[in-house]
């Protein structure tokens, strides 16, 4: 009995602690599959098999009661500290190439997310390419605000220098 309630306590913490969660079910995945996915979103989640008693309990205790209905079978969990975009298209591309991988939904800045929102998800650009976008965006205004700036100057030096040309060849 303790044991669970320390399991339960846990999964509580992790819940509370992530950025997002995502449950996926994996009938029919390999040891080997499993861990390949674990290690393909190491750096932005933890992938977990759970207990879906005591992962109901845990989440209900988290204030997400979302996935009541969806914790049947065999349920693993990505606990994302991470980028959730990331997450979601690792979750997205394992589970092409592995069709036994499915996302049944998930949780993410106070919200449920379907399944098909998670591909949605998916589907956004990450983090860090919006930041390279957005950098991006702003040298090219800072080019912009630097040209308009030097082009009077460039002009008045230009017209001196054409003044300075015709007044030399007057004389």
């Amino acid at each position: 009995m303790a044991n669970k309630e320390a399991s339960v306590a846990e999964l509580t913490e992790k819940f509370r602690n992530s950025t997002a969660v995502l449950l996926t079910e994996y009938r029919g995945l390999t040891v080997a599959q499993l861990k390949t996915l674990r290690t393909s979103m190491s750096e932005h989640a933890t992938y977990a098999v759970v207990k879906n008693t005591l992962t109901k309990i845990a989440a209900n205790a988290a204030g997400i009661s979302s996935f009541d209905e969806e914790l049947v079978g065999p349920s693993a969990i990505a606990f994302v500290h991470g980028d959730p975009v990331t997450v979601a298209k690792t979750l997205r591309d394992f589970a092409k190439a592995n069709p036994l991988l499915v996302v049944k939904g998930g949780y993410f800045d106070g919200n449920a997310l379907s399944a098909a929102e998670v591909t949605k998800l998916a589907d956004l650009e990450t983090r860090e390419v919006l930041l390279a976008k957005f950098a991006g965006a702003a040298k090219a205004s800072l080019f912009g605000a630097a040209y308009l700036f030097n082009a009077p100057l460039a002009k008045a030096v230009r017209t001196v220098e054409a003044l300075r040309e015709k007044q030399s060849s007057a004389q």
